[in-house]
């Protein structure tokens, strides 16, 4: 008699389970990551909560506002978060460039009040640049041709220049300027020799007769290398033959060397006891 046929194995109907059990392991690491995200804003808003009260209790409300947001802060105290998005960087650099420029606008307003005939002339151009304010003096007005002793008849000029160095509290670069042509005399070797003796003439001028601190000053001497104008023309040469007072402003101040430290008072001697 044959044998009955095995039964047949046992299908097995929970296989569903490991599926089941993957997804809520993924659905678990994905509550878990929201949990913690929660937890990271809550103490973000944590933290703007007590920036905003230690402002509101210091009078400080915009300084911080605008540190909070990133951006800058209008009248009203609002900030403009979206300083930090594509090209805020570069819009904030661009605001901060021209404030540092416009912290002058006042005083070259005022020279060139002071100034005006003198302007009209040719004799002198006044003009706010990244470094500052810059008062050009044409060399056809205060230096003779490749001297650099300047016109006594420009003092009366140079006076007003110094009543503005006295009002204001910037450094001042004297920088000296030539055209192209080259320059071999006894005197000046080079355009160099001559810039330079040019910056130093008008350094003594400031400081002998007017009197004015020499510490506020520094000297520079450029040549023929900071053209204002072309040199293939007698009036661009002319041009360019300067002298150019520069009040500097901060941001000219960052690559400029730091003054010096006063000198500590040295130390009182103890008093000596009486016998």
């Amino acid at each position: 008699m044959a044998r009955k046929k095995a039964h047949a194995e046992h299908e097995n109907h929970e296989r569903w389970l490991v599926s089941y059990a993957d997804f809520i392991t993924l659905l678990f690491a994905f509550f878990v990551v929201m949990f913690a995200t929660s937890q990271t804003d809550k103490a973000k808003a944590q933290q703007v909560s007590e920036s905003v009260q230690k402002a509101l209790e210091n009078g400080g409300i915009k300084a911080v506002v605008h540190e909070i947001l990133g951006g800058t802060v209008d009248d009203k105290g609002k900030g403009n978060a979206q300083m930090r998005g594509p090209g805020g960087a570069q819009k904030q650099d661009k605001e901060s460039k021209d404030s540092k420029i416009a912290e002058l606008m006042p005083s070259m307003h005022y020279l060139t009040k002071e100034l005006e005939a003198e302007i009209k002339q040719g004799k002198i151009q006044v003009s706010l640049q990244p470094r500052g304010l810059v008062v050009s003096l044409q060399e056809a007005a205060f230096f003779p041709s490749g001297a650099d002793s300047i016109a006594a008849d420009t003092y009366p000029t140079m006076q007003k220049i110094a009543d503005l160095v006295t009002k204001l509290p910037n450094p001042i670069r004297l920088e000296g300027h030539t055209d192209s042509i080259p320059i071999h005399t006894a005197r000046f070797r080079s355009n160099w020799d001559l810039s330079a003796a040019r910056a130093i003439a008008m350094l003594d001028l400031l400081s002998g007769q007017f009197e004015l601190p020499r510490g506020r000053f520094s000297i520079a001497g450029y040549a023929d290398t900071a053209p204002v104008d072309t040199n293939e023309t007698p009036e661009g040469r002319a041009r360019n033959r300067r002298v150019d007072i520069v009040f500097l402003n901060q941001q000219a101040l960052i690559g400029e060397p730091a003054p010096p430290k006063p000198a500590a008072a040295p130390p009182a001697a103890p008093a000596q006891k009486k016998g």
